[in-house]
């Protein structure tokens, strides 16, 4: 009778963790919302265009990175195209940020140093979002490509340059040609270091500014910074 008992206990113990079936009890998963799915989509649209390319990268690719159907992928963003856009959008806005949130010296040598620590940063830690911009654009189109991107920061420090020029007594109408210039040069020079990643990113942006700066008349044989950024 006490082993009855015991034996009884001991069933009804492990039903209560199980179900009364003898198994773990089952764990609902968690539908996500709209939102929530939109941007695990444009996280794995934002992987896959890095690593393959907008042309070699197909919704059924998204789609299965997702863990969704391609009519989803569809629903969201209309289709691949729409998908790139709102990357390619998200990232200018980043890097535009950095640039305008990091001109903030007073002298024009730092500002120079500031443009092009702000390039090199964003490179850096958004290197899946710079490989996207600087690939082709899938359509014949100026906006979402590098030109354009090149174009949108040189604005952010043409007026630096303009009152700069102003001042030296430079006619202020080149200010666009030279910030069209020094924007492109650092550009292109962060498309190189993205992938050799040598020198290291404060000896790249001291010889950068050190071109910008004295001109190739002029260079400094041993480059120095002069803002508070060493690194």
């Amino acid at each position: 009778m006490m082993g009855a008992v015991a034996t009884g206990g001991k069933s009804s113990a492990a039903n209560s963790g199980d179900g009364g079936e003898g198994k773990p009890p089952r764990r609902t998963r968690r539908r996500m919302t709209g939102k929530e799915r939109r941007e695990q989509l444009v996280d794995v649209g934002r992987t896959l265009f890095a690593a393959r390319g907008f042309e070699a990268t197909s919704v059924e690719e998204i789609a299965s990175k997702a863990g969704v159907s391609k009519p989803v992928v569809y629903e969201h963003f209309g289709g691949k195209e729409g998908l790139y856009a709102v990357v390619v959008d998200r990232e200018m806005r980043q890097l535009l940020d950095m640039v305008a949130s990091a001109l903030t010296a007073g002298h024009p040598r730092e500002l120079l140093e500031q443009a092009a620590f702000a390039l090199l940063d964003y490179i850096d830690e958004y290197t899946d979002g710079f490989r996207i911009m600087v690939r082709d654009s899938p359509v014949a189109q100026s906006h979402g490509s590098f030109a354009s991107l090149i174009s949108d920061i040189a604005t952010q420090v043409e007026d630096i340059l303009g009152l700069e020029f102003k001042s030296r007594g430079f006619d202020p109408k080149l200010a666009p040609l030279y910030a069209q210039a020094l924007v492109g040069m650092v550009a292109l020079t962060g498309q190189w270091w993205l992938d050799v990643r040598k020198p290291k990113k404060a000896e790249v942006a001291a010889h950068l500014v050190n071109l910008a700066w004295h001109g190739l008349g002029d260079l400094e044989a041993k480059p120095r910074l002069i803002g508070h950024r060493r690194a």
